[in-house]
C-alpha cells in the first residue's frame, strides 16, 4: 500500500526543484498532438489536490473545454497531472525506486494516456540536477456515477467482486501474452519492478511500519504472541518478501502489486436497464511480474471488512478464478489443461500471498491506526493469519528460487 508514514529521513535535504508550467497554450498543444488535429481550449481550470502525507505523487486536476478547429465539434475534458511528490523524503523514495518512471512506461502501453515527460537526474556532484516527471491521464474519477470509496468502511461485496474481476481480466490478458506469444515479461517490459529492487523498497517500508505496529500491539492484551512472531520474522523479512514476490509457477503474470481500495475507482451505471458496476485500477507505480494471488490477497486483507471477508472468502476467490480462467481461455490458454495449474494450486498460492499482503500492510500501518474500525480490522487479520498458521508455516517462509520468466 503506497503511503509512507510521517517520519522523515534527515539525509533527504529539501532541494529546489523547478516546477512544470501549465497553461492554456500548453494544454492546447498537448490535445492537438493527442488528437492529431488543431484544437482550441475555451476553458482551462487547474486545481491541485490535497495529498496524504507520504503519497507517491502529487496530483493536479484539469477541468477543460475545447473544440476542434476544423469541424468546430466541442467537448469537455477532465484529466489529472501526476508529478513527483512535494515532500522531500517521499520524492527521494519515489525517484530512488523509479516509481514515476515505471508508471509512465506502463501507461505508454495502454490507451487514454495523453502525455508524459520524464527527465532523469543529471548534472554533476557539485551541481546536481534532480529528476522531474509528469503524466497526463484521463480522470476516471470525474463522473456523476462515481461511487464513494471509504477505506475505513471497507469495500462492499459487489465492489470487491468487481475489483477482483477487473484484476483477473488483466491477469488473464498478460498470461495469454506470455503463453501464446511466448513473451519474456522482463524483456518485453523492462520497466517492471525487478524482484530484488521491489523487495528492497518493501523492506524499507516494513522497517518503518513495524515499530508503529509494535507500540500498538503492546497495548492490546492477548496480542503479544502475534507481536513476538512478527518480531521473530524481522531478520528474514527481506528474503521472505523476495521469495513471495518472485514470479514462481506457471501462471506468473504482470501484477499491480499495490492493489487496495484507495487505488480503485468504481462507477455504477445502468446499461439497457441493467445495473452495472465497473472498476478501474489506478496508480501503477509498483507494477511488476509476480504471482496473481499477490494482488488478490492484498485487496482482501487490506480493504474488506472482517465480517465480509470471513463470510465470503470462498465466494470471492471463486469469482476471481472464474474470471481469470474465462479471460485467459478466451485468448487461447486453458490454465488447467495447458499449464497444469488447478484451483487447489491457486488456493495454496493465495495462502502464501496472505503473508506478503500482511508485510506490505505493516509497511503502511499508519493508515489503519487511529481509527477504531480499521484498527479492529487489522487485529482481525493478524489473529486470523496467526490462527491459520500463515505466520509460522515454513512452507511459506522458506526461500524459493524464482522460475525463469
Amino acid at each position: 500500500m503506497s503511503d509512507l508514514d510521517e517520519e522523515t529521513d534527515t539525509s533527504c535535504e529539501e532541494e529546489q526543484v523547478p516546477e512544470w508550467e501549465f497553461g492554456r497554450e500548453w494544454f492546447e498543444g498537448i490535445l492537438s498532438e493527442y488528437f492529431a488535429e488543431p484544437v482550441r481550449v475555451t476553458k482551462f481550470e487547474l486545481e491541485p489536490e490535497t495529498m496524504s502525507e507520504g503519497a507517491l505523487c502529487s496530483i493536479t486536476k484539469i477541468d477543460g473545454k475545447f473544440y476542434f478547429r476544423k469541424c468546430q465539434s466541442r467537448s469537455e475534458i477532465h484529466v489529472i497531472i501526476k508529478e513527483l511528490p512535494k515532500d522531500p523524503f517521499s520524492r527521494f523514495f519515489v525517484t530512488e525506486g523509479l516509481f514515476d518512471f515505471r508508471e509512465i512506461n506502463f501507461y505508454s502501453k495502454i490507451p487514454r494516456y495523453y502525455h508524459s515527460q520524464y527527465i532523469p537526474a543529471g548534472g554533476t556532484d557539485d551541481n546536481p540536477v534532480p529528476s522531474k516527471s509528469m503524466l497526463l491521464l484521463q480522470d476516471v474519477r470525474d463522473s456523476t456515477e462515481c461511487l464513494d470509496n471509504k477505506f475505513s468502511e471497507g469495500l462492499t461485496l459487489s465492489q470487491t467482486k468487481a475489483a477482483l474481476e477487473t484484476i483477473a481480466n488483466f491477469h488473464g490478458i498478460t498470461l495469454a501474452m506470455k503463453v501464446v506469444k511466448k513473451l519474456s515479461m522482463f524483456e518485453e517490459y523492462p520497466f517492471l519492478f525487478e524482484t530484488a529492487k521491489a523487495a528492497d523498497s518493501y523492506q524499507q517500508l516494513f522497517e518503518r511500519g513495524l515499530p508503529l505496529l509494535a507500540r500498538f500491539l503492546k497495548c492490546r492484551p492477548g496480542l503479544h504472541p502475534i507481536l513476538k512472531t512478527l518480531l521473530s520474522l524481522r531478520p528474514r523479512t527481506k528474503d521472505i518478501i523476495s521469495s513471495l514476490l518472485a514470479p514462481e509457477g506457471p501462471i506468473a503474470v504482470i501484477t499491480h502489486t499495490d492493489f487496495w481500495c484507495n487505488n480503485l475507482v468504481f462507477n455504477d451505471r445502468y446499461h439497457y436497464s441493467e445495473r452495472q458496476l465497473s472498476c478501474y485500477a489506478i496508480n501503477w507505480q509498483m507494477v511488476t511480474y509476480s504471482r496473481p494471488t499477490n494482488d488478490v490477497a492484498l485487496l482482501i486483507l487490506s480493504s474488506v471488512s472482517s465480517t465480509l471477508r470471513r463470510k465470503n472468502i470462498n465466494r470471492l476467490l471463486d469469482a476471481y478464478w472464474a474470471k481469470l480462467t474465462f479471460s485467459s481461455g478466451y485468448l487461447g490458454v486453458n490454465i488447467e489443461k495447458d499449464l497444469g495449474y488447478t484451483r487447489e494450486d491457486f488456493n495454496k498460492d493465495y495462502r502464501r500471498s496472505q503473508l506478503l499482503a500482511l508485510l506490505l500492510c505493516i509497511g503502511s500501518v499508519d493508515i489503519a491506526l487511529g481509527n477504531p474500525k480499521t484498527e479492529q480490522r487489522l487485529i482481525d487479520v493478524l489473529e486470523d493469519l496467526y490462527k491459520d498458521g500463515v505466520l509460522t508455516d515454513e512452507a511459506i517462509l522458506a526461500r524459493n528460487e524464482p522460475d525463469d520468466p
